[in-house]
């Protein structure tokens, strides 16, 4: 397995990142969440934006000084593109390459773009990635709460010599090193990352819930109780995961529900779901699905735009906005404001 070394606030120099001036390029979940707690470290951060657009207003309205993207390259040491992936290549083309100059730092969250190739930064350049294991929304919520989102960092090129130390302090200047940073490269970060979006965190577990939701209520039980079984008790039961693992979670539920667990749960996913996995995985290391997602939002997101629409319109979303919608708890303090953040 090798040696695990986890960075923490107390191995990190800090100040190093207070030095630079950094622009951050969008200011979507990421982008909200890293340039605030920049902002609440200390740091010289200004946002790149199209000015006038609805990022730059709500930009403007948490006291960030906002610039054209071509003038905040021009400003910056640090330029960490938070746009998403599939608008980073012509961004970075049109707006960023033209006004880089050596010894900047382009930096990344994902490492999409650099690893297949879209994005190519010139000689001289530093290439790094500081990716928070969590949406940027609760990169925010968890700092604000004196935590932090576990990091990843990673070094693709570094003519100035100090790119691990910069991408470590900025990544302790956004709550990381409060919970832990990890070293790792671009090609693991992307290819790990889309897998487990694509086969367990999202994908899977999305097709998990509605098959199960499909399956009782198909048997004639009601879509509420259906709903409460295989969706609302997930959360409970991946809090129990995240904080102690699968020990944690079985040593909570019950032995009927540990045996069933341990003894039904395989024919749910066997072989076959093991070797769509392993598919998933060539696509993901070949390229192959991330041209396939390039050329879809390049050609008018037609297939995209169906799927998203076909599921908004799955009874699951019905039956669950009923639910959501009476309980008090679940309209407090809610971590994303959609006209806000």
């Amino acid at each position: 397995m090798g040696n695990l070394k986890i960075y923490l606030d107390k191995d990190i120099n800090a100040d190093l990142i207070k030095s630079k001036k950094i622009a951050i390029i969008g200011f979507g979940s990421q982008g909200y969440g890293q340039s605030m707690n920049l902002k609440d470290s200390g740091c010289d951060v200004v946002l790149g934006l199209r000015l006038g657009g609805k990022s730059d207003i709500k930009a403007k309205n948490y006291g960030f000084g906002t610039m054209s993207i071509e003038d905040a390259v021009k400003r910056a040491d640090i330029i960490q593109v938070l746009i998403p992936d599939e608008l980073q290549a012509e961004v970075y083309s049109k707006q960023i390459a033209p006004y880089m100059r050596k010894g900047q730092y382009l930096m990344f969250s994902h490492g999409f773009n650099i690893h297949y190739k879209k994005i190519v930064a010139p000689d001289g350049v530093n290439v790094i990635m500081v990716a928070p294991k969590g949406p940027g929304h609760t990169v925010r919520s968890e700092y604000t709460l004196g935590r932090g989102v576990p990091s990843l960092i990673a070094v693709y090129s570094n003519p100035s010599g100090d790119a691990k130390e910069v991408a470590l302090s900025y990544a302790a200047a956004i709550g990381a090193g409060r919970a832990g940073i990890i070293e790792t490269t671009f090609r693991e970060e992307t290819e790990t990352d889309l897998f487990g979006e694509q086969a367990v965190i999202c994908g899977g577990v999305s097709a998990l819930i509605k098959a199960g939701f499909e399956t009782l209520v198909e048997a004639g039980y009601s879509p509420y109780m259906a709903y409460f079984e295989v969706l609302h008790e997930m959360k409970l039961l991946v809090d129990l995961i995240n904080q102690g693992g699968l020990a944690d979670m079985r040593y909570s539920i019950s032995n009927t529900a540990e045996y069933g667990d341990m003894t039904r749960g395989p024919k749910v996913i066997g072989q076959e779901s093991r070797q769509a996995m392993k598919d998933l995985l060539k696509d993901i290391q070949s390229g192959a699905f991330a041209d396939e997602f390039l050329t879809e939002m390049k050609s008018g997101c037609k297939k995209f735009n169906a799927l998203r629409e076909e599921n908004a319109n799955h009874l699951i979303e019905k039956v669950g906005e009923e639910i959501r919608s009476s309980f008090k708890w679940n309209n407090d303090d809610k971590i994303i404001d959609r006209n806000k953040n």
